[in-house]
Protein backbone atom coordinates (compact mmCIF):
# COMPACT_ATOMS: atom_id res chain seq x y z
CA UNK A 1 0.00 0.00 0.00
CA UNK A 2 2.59 2.36 0.83
CA UNK A 3 4.94 1.63 -2.15
CA UNK A 4 0.93 2.40 -4.73
CA UNK A 5 0.63 5.45 -2.41
CA UNK A 6 4.06 6.86 -3.20
CA UNK A 7 2.84 5.90 -6.93
CA UNK A 8 0.28 8.17 -6.76
CA UNK A 9 1.68 11.04 -5.11
CA UNK A 10 4.80 11.10 -7.86
CA UNK A 11 2.15 11.27 -10.93
CA UNK A 12 0.54 13.58 -8.85
CA UNK A 13 3.42 15.74 -8.82
CA UNK A 14 4.40 15.09 -12.46
CA UNK A 15 0.69 15.98 -13.26
CA UNK A 16 0.74 18.77 -11.69
CA UNK A 17 4.44 20.12 -13.32
CA UNK A 18 2.99 19.55 -16.47
CA UNK A 19 0.10 21.75 -15.77
CA UNK A 20 1.95 24.08 -14.64
CA UNK A 21 4.38 23.94 -17.78
CA UNK A 22 1.66 23.65 -20.10
CA UNK A 23 -0.17 26.98 -18.48
CA UNK A 24 3.12 28.58 -19.02
CA UNK A 25 3.62 27.82 -22.32
CA UNK A 26 0.08 28.94 -23.34
CA UNK A 27 0.81 32.17 -21.75
CA UNK A 28 4.24 32.33 -23.37
CA UNK A 29 2.34 31.63 -27.01
CA UNK A 30 0.00 34.85 -26.00
CA UNK A 31 2.72 37.11 -25.69
CA UNK A 32 3.30 39.50 -28.02
CA UNK A 33 6.77 41.54 -27.91
CA UNK A 34 7.79 44.76 -29.42
CA UNK A 35 10.02 44.27 -32.42
CA UNK A 36 13.85 45.44 -31.49
CA UNK A 37 15.85 46.98 -34.01
CA UNK A 38 19.71 47.94 -32.72
CA UNK A 39 20.90 50.13 -35.15
CA UNK A 40 25.26 51.35 -34.84
CA UNK A 41 25.06 49.64 -30.81
CA UNK A 42 21.64 51.60 -30.16
CA UNK A 43 18.33 50.22 -29.02
CA UNK A 44 15.75 51.46 -31.51
CA UNK A 45 12.02 51.13 -31.13
CA UNK A 46 8.88 53.08 -31.30
CA UNK A 47 9.42 55.29 -28.75
CA UNK A 48 12.59 56.31 -29.74
CA UNK A 49 13.65 60.02 -30.90
CA UNK A 50 15.35 59.50 -34.20
CA UNK A 51 19.16 61.48 -34.11
CA UNK A 52 20.52 62.55 -37.62
CA UNK A 53 23.78 63.85 -38.51
CA UNK A 54 24.20 68.08 -38.89
CA UNK A 55 24.01 68.80 -41.93
CA UNK A 56 25.31 71.88 -43.59
CA UNK A 57 23.23 74.61 -44.41
CA UNK A 58 22.36 74.11 -48.06
CA UNK A 59 18.94 74.58 -50.08
CA UNK A 60 17.32 71.55 -49.99
CA UNK A 61 17.42 69.79 -53.84
CA UNK A 62 13.76 69.79 -54.20
CA UNK A 63 13.88 73.57 -53.41
CA UNK A 64 16.58 74.32 -55.57
CA UNK A 65 14.85 72.91 -58.47
CA UNK A 66 11.84 75.11 -58.10
CA UNK A 67 11.04 77.32 -60.90
CA UNK A 68 8.24 78.98 -62.59
CA UNK A 69 9.25 77.86 -66.27
CA UNK A 70 9.48 74.31 -65.46
CA UNK A 71 5.47 73.68 -66.08
CA UNK A 72 6.24 75.56 -69.79
CA UNK A 73 9.46 73.39 -70.36
CA UNK A 74 8.44 70.59 -69.33
CA UNK A 75 5.62 69.53 -71.20
CA UNK A 76 4.69 69.11 -74.48
CA UNK A 77 0.91 69.05 -76.25
CA UNK A 78 1.69 66.29 -78.48
CA UNK A 79 -1.98 66.10 -80.00
CA UNK A 80 -1.76 69.93 -80.94
CA UNK A 81 1.52 70.23 -82.13
CA UNK A 82 2.00 73.66 -84.53
CA UNK A 83 5.00 72.59 -86.85
CA UNK A 84 5.06 76.30 -87.84
CA UNK A 85 3.65 79.43 -86.09
CA UNK A 86 3.00 82.96 -86.52
CA UNK A 87 3.35 85.67 -83.80
CA UNK A 88 3.19 89.25 -84.20
CA UNK A 89 6.07 91.18 -83.71
CA UNK A 90 6.97 93.26 -80.59
CA UNK A 91 9.34 95.67 -79.08
CA UNK A 92 11.92 94.21 -76.80
CA UNK A 93 13.18 97.07 -74.79
CA UNK A 94 16.25 96.97 -72.01
CA UNK A 95 15.86 99.52 -69.31
CA UNK A 96 18.41 100.26 -66.68
CA UNK A 97 17.99 100.57 -63.19
CA UNK A 98 19.35 102.54 -60.21
CA UNK A 99 20.43 105.86 -62.04
CA UNK A 100 19.32 107.78 -59.14
CA UNK A 101 18.20 111.41 -59.79
CA UNK A 102 18.22 113.27 -62.97
CA UNK A 103 21.50 115.50 -62.97
CA UNK A 104 21.01 119.15 -63.25
CA UNK A 105 20.58 121.03 -66.42
CA UNK A 106 23.77 122.44 -67.18
CA UNK A 107 25.35 122.86 -70.53
CA UNK A 108 28.85 121.54 -71.36
CA UNK A 109 30.77 123.40 -74.00
CA UNK A 110 34.77 122.59 -75.51
CA UNK A 111 35.84 120.44 -73.00
CA UNK A 112 38.45 117.66 -74.33
CA UNK A 113 40.29 114.56 -72.07
CA UNK A 114 43.05 112.82 -73.15
CA UNK A 115 44.15 109.84 -71.48
CA UNK A 116 42.10 110.34 -67.71
CA UNK A 117 40.53 108.08 -65.66
CA UNK A 118 36.51 109.07 -65.70
CA UNK A 119 36.91 109.62 -62.24
CA UNK A 120 39.34 112.14 -62.77
CA UNK A 121 37.71 113.37 -66.07
CA UNK A 122 34.60 114.04 -64.81
CA UNK A 123 35.83 116.25 -61.01
CA UNK A 124 37.27 118.38 -64.41
CA UNK A 125 34.73 118.90 -65.75
CA UNK A 126 32.66 119.43 -62.29
CA UNK A 127 35.22 122.10 -60.79
CA UNK A 128 32.89 125.26 -59.94
CA UNK A 129 29.66 123.09 -58.62
CA UNK A 130 28.82 121.11 -55.37
CA UNK A 131 28.90 118.11 -57.26
CA UNK A 132 31.14 115.57 -55.90
CA UNK A 133 32.20 112.28 -57.41
CA UNK A 134 32.40 108.99 -55.57
CA UNK A 135 33.91 105.45 -57.09
CA UNK A 136 32.84 102.48 -55.96
CA UNK A 137 35.42 100.40 -57.01
CA UNK A 138 38.85 100.96 -58.91
CA UNK A 139 38.77 101.77 -62.56
CA UNK A 140 41.90 101.58 -64.85
CA UNK A 141 40.61 102.66 -68.02
CA UNK A 142 41.70 105.72 -69.60
CA UNK A 143 39.26 107.74 -71.44
CA UNK A 144 39.94 110.39 -74.54
CA UNK A 145 37.72 112.47 -76.26
CA UNK A 146 35.95 115.75 -76.63
CA UNK A 147 32.54 116.82 -75.90
CA UNK A 148 31.87 120.57 -78.05
CA UNK A 149 28.64 121.01 -76.72
CA UNK A 150 25.96 119.15 -74.94
CA UNK A 151 23.87 118.58 -71.90
CA UNK A 152 25.95 117.64 -68.27
CA UNK A 153 23.80 114.01 -68.69
CA UNK A 154 24.99 113.09 -72.11
CA UNK A 155 28.61 114.33 -71.12
CA UNK A 156 28.56 112.18 -68.48
CA UNK A 157 26.89 108.84 -69.85
CA UNK A 158 29.47 109.64 -72.61
CA UNK A 159 32.41 109.77 -70.71
CA UNK A 160 31.22 106.58 -68.26
CA UNK A 161 30.82 104.25 -71.29
CA UNK A 162 33.87 105.29 -72.55
CA UNK A 163 35.06 103.92 -69.31
CA UNK A 164 32.89 100.73 -69.09
CA UNK A 165 30.97 102.23 -66.14
CA UNK A 166 28.06 103.02 -65.10
CA UNK A 167 27.18 106.36 -62.98
CA UNK A 168 23.65 107.25 -60.36
CA UNK A 169 23.07 110.26 -58.93
CA UNK A 170 21.71 111.21 -55.39
CA UNK A 171 20.73 115.08 -55.67
CA UNK A 172 20.24 115.28 -51.82
CA UNK A 173 24.09 114.81 -51.73
CA UNK A 174 24.99 116.31 -54.64
CA UNK A 175 26.72 112.82 -55.75
CA UNK A 176 27.94 110.94 -58.96
CA UNK A 177 28.59 107.39 -57.69
CA UNK A 178 30.76 105.77 -60.45
CA UNK A 179 30.60 101.62 -60.67
CA UNK A 180 31.72 98.56 -62.95
CA UNK A 181 28.42 96.82 -62.40
CA UNK A 182 24.35 97.60 -63.47
CA UNK A 183 21.44 96.58 -62.97
CA UNK A 184 18.95 96.17 -65.98
CA UNK A 185 15.51 95.18 -66.49
CA UNK A 186 13.80 93.92 -69.92
CA UNK A 187 10.45 94.61 -70.83
CA UNK A 188 9.60 91.28 -72.69
CA UNK A 189 7.37 90.57 -75.34
CA UNK A 190 3.95 88.31 -74.77
CA UNK A 191 4.55 85.38 -76.39
CA UNK A 192 5.93 82.79 -73.75
CA UNK A 193 8.19 80.84 -76.33
CA UNK A 194 9.75 83.66 -77.29
CA UNK A 195 10.70 84.54 -73.94
CA UNK A 196 11.85 81.47 -73.24
CA UNK A 197 14.40 81.61 -76.66
CA UNK A 198 15.76 84.64 -75.03
CA UNK A 199 16.22 83.61 -71.56
CA UNK A 200 17.53 79.84 -72.99
CA UNK A 201 20.39 82.82 -75.41
CA UNK A 202 21.18 84.79 -72.22
CA UNK A 203 22.04 81.21 -69.75
CA UNK A 204 23.61 80.09 -73.22
CA UNK A 205 26.13 83.31 -72.60
CA UNK A 206 26.57 82.24 -69.18
CA UNK A 207 24.41 84.86 -67.42
CA UNK A 208 23.18 83.91 -64.74
CA UNK A 209 20.73 84.92 -61.75
CA UNK A 210 18.13 85.97 -63.93
CA UNK A 211 14.71 87.50 -62.62
CA UNK A 212 11.63 86.46 -64.49
CA UNK A 213 8.55 87.95 -63.86
CA UNK A 214 6.11 86.09 -65.52
CA UNK A 215 3.22 87.94 -65.00
CA UNK A 216 4.59 91.25 -65.77
CA UNK A 217 6.71 89.93 -68.58
CA UNK A 218 10.16 91.14 -67.34
CA UNK A 219 13.50 90.01 -66.96
CA UNK A 220 16.36 92.00 -64.38
CA UNK A 221 19.44 90.74 -64.61
CA UNK A 222 23.06 92.44 -63.02
CA UNK A 223 26.38 92.32 -65.00
CA UNK A 224 29.17 94.44 -66.10
CA UNK A 225 29.97 96.15 -69.57
CA UNK A 226 30.74 92.72 -70.90
CA UNK A 227 27.24 91.84 -69.73
CA UNK A 228 25.10 94.24 -71.08
CA UNK A 229 26.89 94.16 -74.58
CA UNK A 230 25.86 90.01 -74.78
CA UNK A 231 22.57 90.93 -73.33
CA UNK A 232 22.42 93.86 -76.45
CA UNK A 233 23.52 91.45 -79.03
CA UNK A 234 20.81 88.78 -78.01
CA UNK A 235 18.09 91.54 -77.97
CA UNK A 236 19.10 92.98 -80.82
CA UNK A 237 19.17 89.97 -82.81
CA UNK A 238 15.63 88.59 -82.20
CA UNK A 239 14.27 91.80 -82.51
CA UNK A 240 16.25 91.60 -86.19
CA UNK A 241 15.46 88.36 -86.82
CA UNK A 242 11.97 86.84 -88.24
CA UNK A 243 12.49 83.39 -86.77
CA UNK A 244 13.04 81.19 -83.32
CA UNK A 245 13.54 77.93 -83.88
CA UNK A 246 11.66 75.65 -81.18
CA UNK A 247 12.59 71.58 -80.60
CA UNK A 248 9.85 69.40 -78.26
CA UNK A 249 11.73 66.60 -76.74
CA UNK A 250 10.42 62.95 -75.46
CA UNK A 251 13.19 60.98 -74.18
CA UNK A 252 12.99 57.19 -73.68
CA UNK A 253 15.28 54.18 -71.60
CA UNK A 254 14.24 50.95 -73.80
CA UNK A 255 15.16 48.12 -72.29
CA UNK A 256 14.77 44.96 -74.94
CA UNK A 257 12.80 42.09 -74.06
CA UNK A 258 15.47 39.39 -75.23
CA UNK A 259 18.47 39.33 -74.95
CA UNK A 260 19.88 41.00 -77.94
CA UNK A 261 19.77 44.84 -78.97
CA UNK A 262 17.03 46.78 -80.82
CA UNK A 263 16.84 46.05 -84.47
CA UNK A 264 16.71 49.17 -85.72
CA UNK A 265 16.76 48.07 -89.21
CA UNK A 266 13.12 46.67 -88.49
CA UNK A 267 11.87 50.66 -89.50
CA UNK A 268 12.40 50.72 -92.78
CA UNK A 269 9.99 47.56 -93.26
CA UNK A 270 7.43 49.03 -90.48
CA UNK A 271 7.52 52.72 -91.89
CA UNK A 272 8.87 52.44 -95.32
CA UNK A 273 11.78 53.86 -96.84
CA UNK A 274 10.06 56.81 -97.83
CA UNK A 275 9.91 57.81 -94.03
CA UNK A 276 13.29 57.97 -93.41
CA UNK A 277 15.21 60.74 -94.81
CA UNK A 278 18.63 60.62 -93.92
CA UNK A 279 21.18 58.09 -91.06
CA UNK A 280 23.69 60.35 -89.69
CA UNK A 281 26.08 58.17 -87.60
CA UNK A 282 28.20 59.98 -84.58
CA UNK A 283 31.27 59.41 -82.23
CA UNK A 284 28.17 57.18 -80.33
CA UNK A 285 24.66 56.80 -81.33
CA UNK A 286 22.88 57.63 -84.63
CA UNK A 287 20.45 59.92 -85.60
CA UNK A 288 17.82 59.05 -87.85
CA UNK A 289 15.97 62.00 -89.88
CA UNK A 290 12.16 60.76 -90.27
CA UNK A 291 8.94 61.94 -91.57
CA UNK A 292 5.93 63.19 -89.67
CA UNK A 293 4.68 59.62 -89.94
CA UNK A 294 7.02 59.13 -87.38
CA UNK A 295 5.79 60.87 -84.24
CA UNK A 296 5.78 59.62 -80.37
CA UNK A 297 2.65 57.65 -80.89
CA UNK A 298 4.19 55.43 -83.76
CA UNK A 299 7.79 55.45 -82.65
CA UNK A 300 6.07 54.19 -79.15
CA UNK A 301 4.48 51.76 -80.57
CA UNK A 302 7.23 50.43 -82.45
CA UNK A 303 9.48 49.85 -79.88
CA UNK A 304 7.05 48.03 -77.56
CA UNK A 305 7.49 45.01 -80.11
CA UNK A 306 10.80 44.48 -79.45
CA UNK A 307 11.66 45.93 -75.71
CA UNK A 308 9.87 47.70 -72.81
CA UNK A 309 9.73 51.28 -73.21
CA UNK A 310 9.90 54.04 -70.09
CA UNK A 311 9.56 57.83 -70.24
CA UNK A 312 12.36 59.37 -68.21
CA UNK A 313 11.92 63.12 -69.63
CA UNK A 314 9.94 65.11 -71.42
CA UNK A 315 9.89 69.11 -72.58
CA UNK A 316 10.70 72.07 -75.30
CA UNK A 317 13.26 74.85 -75.61
CA UNK A 318 13.74 77.58 -78.05
CA UNK A 319 16.33 79.52 -79.56
CA UNK A 320 16.27 82.34 -82.06
CA UNK A 321 17.50 81.97 -84.87
CA UNK A 322 21.38 81.26 -85.15
CA UNK A 323 21.47 81.12 -81.44
CA UNK A 324 22.43 78.10 -79.07
CA UNK A 325 20.73 76.21 -75.70
CA UNK A 326 20.26 73.57 -73.96
CA UNK A 327 17.57 71.03 -72.27
CA UNK A 328 18.44 69.36 -69.44
CA UNK A 329 16.87 65.91 -68.73
CA UNK A 330 17.21 66.03 -64.79
CA UNK A 331 15.23 69.06 -65.34
CA UNK A 332 12.67 67.81 -66.10
CA UNK A 333 12.65 64.01 -65.59
CA UNK A 334 9.81 61.74 -63.94
CA UNK A 335 12.23 60.91 -61.11
CA UNK A 336 16.49 60.87 -60.82
CA UNK A 337 17.25 58.48 -63.22
CA UNK A 338 20.91 57.43 -64.66
CA UNK A 339 20.08 59.85 -67.69
CA UNK A 340 19.08 62.67 -65.52
CA UNK A 341 22.73 63.86 -66.16
CA UNK A 342 22.01 64.36 -69.94
CA UNK A 343 22.12 67.91 -71.89
CA UNK A 344 20.60 67.93 -75.21
CA UNK A 345 22.31 71.15 -76.59
CA UNK A 346 21.11 72.40 -80.10
CA UNK A 347 22.29 75.82 -82.16
CA UNK A 348 19.86 76.18 -85.49
CA UNK A 349 19.59 78.47 -88.29
CA UNK A 350 16.89 78.18 -90.55
CA UNK A 351 17.14 79.50 -94.36
CA UNK A 352 18.41 79.09 -97.27
CA UNK A 353 20.58 75.70 -97.70
CA UNK A 354 21.12 74.17 -101.06
CA UNK A 355 18.41 75.96 -102.84
CA UNK A 356 15.86 75.20 -99.99
CA UNK A 357 14.90 76.29 -96.78
CA UNK A 358 15.79 74.10 -94.24
CA UNK A 359 16.77 74.10 -90.37
CA UNK A 360 20.10 73.52 -89.91
CA UNK A 361 21.08 72.36 -86.69
CA UNK A 362 24.00 71.05 -84.62
CA UNK A 363 22.64 68.59 -81.74
CA UNK A 364 24.87 67.75 -79.05
CA UNK A 365 24.66 64.84 -76.27
CA UNK A 366 26.75 65.92 -73.39
CA UNK A 367 27.26 64.79 -69.44
CA UNK A 368 28.81 66.45 -66.59
CA UNK A 369 32.16 64.70 -67.76
CA UNK A 370 32.25 66.11 -71.11
CA UNK A 371 30.48 65.58 -74.65
CA UNK A 372 29.08 62.41 -75.29
CA UNK A 373 28.39 62.57 -78.88
CA UNK A 374 26.91 65.37 -81.69
CA UNK A 375 25.10 65.30 -84.89
CA UNK A 376 24.52 67.84 -88.24
CA UNK A 377 21.22 67.10 -89.16
CA UNK A 378 19.85 69.62 -91.97
CA UNK A 379 16.04 69.06 -92.21
CA UNK A 380 12.85 70.25 -93.92
CA UNK A 381 10.13 71.81 -92.11
CA UNK A 382 7.81 68.94 -90.53
CA UNK A 383 10.62 66.38 -89.79
CA UNK A 384 11.25 64.90 -86.70
CA UNK A 385 14.73 63.42 -85.52
CA UNK A 386 15.45 60.36 -83.59
CA UNK A 387 18.30 59.47 -81.88
CA UNK A 388 18.94 55.70 -81.18
CA UNK A 389 22.21 53.67 -80.17
CA UNK A 390 23.17 55.53 -76.65
CA UNK A 391 23.98 52.52 -74.79
CA UNK A 392 22.59 52.94 -71.21
CA UNK A 393 25.53 52.17 -69.60
CA UNK A 394 27.21 55.30 -71.07
CA UNK A 395 25.58 56.55 -67.77
CA UNK A 396 26.58 54.16 -65.26
CA UNK A 397 29.26 55.35 -62.81
CA UNK A 398 29.91 51.85 -60.89
CA UNK A 399 32.08 48.86 -61.86
CA UNK A 400 28.58 46.50 -62.13
CA UNK A 401 25.28 47.27 -62.52
CA UNK A 402 21.89 45.76 -62.85
CA UNK A 403 21.07 47.09 -65.81
CA UNK A 404 21.06 45.44 -69.13
CA UNK A 405 24.23 45.97 -71.50
CA UNK A 406 21.32 46.13 -74.76
CA UNK A 407 19.46 48.91 -72.35
CA UNK A 408 19.67 51.85 -74.67
CA UNK A 409 18.47 55.88 -74.69
CA UNK A 410 16.60 56.69 -77.62
CA UNK A 411 15.82 61.24 -77.86
CA UNK A 412 12.85 62.01 -80.32
CA UNK A 413 12.85 65.43 -81.22
CA UNK A 414 10.19 67.73 -83.03
CA UNK A 415 11.50 70.98 -84.49
CA UNK A 416 9.25 73.61 -84.72
CA UNK A 417 9.53 77.11 -86.42
CA UNK A 418 7.98 80.50 -85.27
CA UNK A 419 7.75 83.02 -87.94
CA UNK A 420 8.03 86.65 -86.68
CA UNK A 421 5.45 89.01 -88.34
CA UNK A 422 5.14 92.50 -88.89
CA UNK A 423 2.22 93.23 -86.35
CA UNK A 424 1.01 95.89 -89.18
CA UNK A 425 -0.34 92.54 -90.98
CA UNK A 426 -2.75 92.66 -88.39
CA UNK A 427 -1.55 89.44 -86.30
CA UNK A 428 -3.16 89.76 -83.20
CA UNK A 429 -2.23 86.36 -81.72
CA UNK A 430 0.06 83.19 -82.65
CA UNK A 431 -1.46 81.24 -85.75
CA UNK A 432 -0.72 77.61 -86.86
CA UNK A 433 -0.45 77.09 -90.39
CA UNK A 434 -1.44 73.85 -92.16
CA UNK A 435 -2.98 73.13 -95.17
CA UNK A 436 -2.83 75.26 -98.41
CA UNK A 437 -1.42 77.96 -96.05
CA UNK A 438 1.28 75.88 -94.56
CA UNK A 439 2.38 75.04 -98.40
CA UNK A 440 2.07 78.84 -99.29
CA UNK A 441 4.42 79.39 -96.18
CA UNK A 442 7.26 76.91 -97.42
CA UNK A 443 7.22 77.89 -100.91
CA UNK A 444 7.74 81.49 -100.22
Amino acid sequence: MAQNKIKINVLLYIGIASALFAGCANRNNNLQYDTVNVVENLVVDERSVPIFPKKAALTTDTAQRFALDLPKRCTVDWNNQSVVSVVPEEKIEIVRLDTGDALPDLQVSDYDFKKVHVKDALETLLEGTDISVMEDNTNFEKISGGIQAGSLADAVELMTKLGRQYYSFNSEFGEIHLTSHGKWMIKMPKDETIIMALLDAMRGADIRNLLVNWQEKTVVFEGDYQTEREVTKIVSDVSSKKYVLAWDIDVYRVYPKTDNPMIWMNMLPAFGDKNIRMSIPGVVGRALVVSPEINTKTLQEFMAQQANVVLVSQGTFAIPNGWQSRFDIGQCSKEDRLETDLIVGATGVYGNYGGSNKIDAKIVLSTSNGELSSFKIPTNIGDNYVIVGIPTHSFVTTPETLISPFAELVVFMSPRLISIIDAGNGIQKMTPLSGDELRSFLNK
